[in-house]
C-alpha cells in the first residue's frame, strides 16, 4: 500500500508540475501576442491633397510604409477647393497639399494651418491637351483662341472654385477671350476638378482640355503646349500640417520626406519641379 501511495502522489507532484510549466507558456505566449498586437498599431496620417497628385503621392506612400511599418498612409484627392471646404466643416485631416495659395492662404487665415509648416513644395505647369481623335489640328494657345472664336470645337475646363479652371480663366483673360460668349456659343464643358477634365480628354468627347502636365503624363495625352508665367502665373503646390491635427510629429515627418531627394526624383519623372530640396 505504501509503494501504491507513492507511485500516486508521485504522478500528482508530476501532473501538477506539467500543468504549471503550460500555465507559465500560455501566459507567456498570451504576453507576446500582446506584444506583437502592439507592435502593429499604427499612426494613420490623413493626407488631403489636390486631385493631380493622386498617382505620385500614391507611389510615395507605398515606398514609405515599407520603410516605415508603423505609419499608415490615408489619402483624399480632390479639388483644393473642395479639400478646403472639407477642412473647414471638421474633416479629419493631418496634412493639406494644395494646387494653389488661394485655398491654403484661407485656411491660414482661418487658424487651421500651422504656419510654421507651410512650404512652397512643387511647381507644375497648364497644359493645353489635344484628344487623339480630334482633327482640330491645335498645337498652341494660339490655336485655341482662332478655333474656341471660329466656335468649331468643344473644349474641357475646370470649374471656376478649382485652381485649374483659376488658371484657365487667367489664360483665357490673357488671349481676351470671353468665358460667357464661349459658354452660350457651346464651346466649352467643364469638370469638377482636374481628374474629370483629363477624362473628357482622354475618352475623346472633347477637341482639347486644359490640365496639369502633370496629368497629362499620367493619362498619356499629347500636350500641344505649356501656359508661360505671364499668361498665368506660377502654380506653385503649397503644402502644411494642420493645426489639430492629433499626429503631429509622424504629418511632419512625412512632409520632410516629400522634399527628399528620392521623392523629389519621383515628383520629376511625373513633370512636377520640387522647391523646397
Amino acid at each position: 500500500m505504501k509503494k501504491i501511495f507513492a507511485l500516486v502522489l508521485s504522478v500528482l507532484m508530476l501532473t501538477a508540475v506539467l500543468c504549471a510549466c503550460n500555465q507559465q507558456q500560455s501566459t507567456k505566449e498570451t504576453t507576446i501576442a500582446t506584444a506583437d498586437e502592439r507592435s502593429v498599431e499604427k499612426a494613420e496620417i490623413v493626407v488631403f491633397a489636390a486631385a493631380s497628385m493622386t498617382e505620385t503621392l500614391e507611389s510615395l506612400a507605398d515606398t514609405y510604409q515599407a520603410t516605415h511599418p508603423e505609419i499608415k498612409i490615408t489619402y483624399n484627392f480632390d479639388s483644393s477647393g473642395t479639400l478646403k471646404t472639407q477642412i473647414e466643416e471638421g474633416a479629419v485631416c493631418d496634412l493639406f497639399i494644395s494646387a494653389a495659395q488661394k485655398q491654403m492662404n484661407g485656411l491660414e487665415e482661418g487658424g487651421y494651418i500651422d504656419m510654421d509648416t507651410r512650404l512652397d513644395l512643387l511647381e507644375n505647369k497648364v497644359a493645353l491637351c489635344v484628344a487623339e481623335n480630334s482633327k482640330s489640328g491645335i498645337q498652341s494657345y494660339a490655336d485655341m483662341k482662332a478655333h474656341l472664336e471660329a466656335g468649331d470645337i468643344l473644349m474641357a475646363i475646370g470649374n471656376e472654385d478649382v485652381p485649374v479652371g483659376q488658371y484657365t480663366q487667367k489664360i483665357f483673360n490673357y488671349f481676351g477671350l470671353d468665358e460667357n460668349a464661349l459658354k452660350e456659343k457651346g464651346v466649352l464643358t467643364y469638370g469638377s476638378n482636374v481628374k474629370e477634365v483629363t477624362t473628357h480628354i482622354s475618352e475623346g468627347t472633347v477637341d482639347c482640355g486644359i490640365i496639369y502636365q502633370t496629368d497629362a503624363y499620367s493619362a498619356k495625352l499629347k500636350v500641344a503646349d505649356t501656359a508661360t508665367e505671364e499668361m498665368c502665373g506660377q502654380v506653385i503646390y503649397p503644402a502644411a500640417v494642420l493645426s489639430k491635427t492629433a499626429h503631429a510629429q509622424e504629418a511632419k515627418a512625412f512632409l520632410t520626406y516629400l522634399q527628399t531627394e528620392e521623392a523629389s526624383e519621383v515628383f520629376e519623372g511625373v513633370g512636377f519641379t520640387p522647391l523646397s530640396e
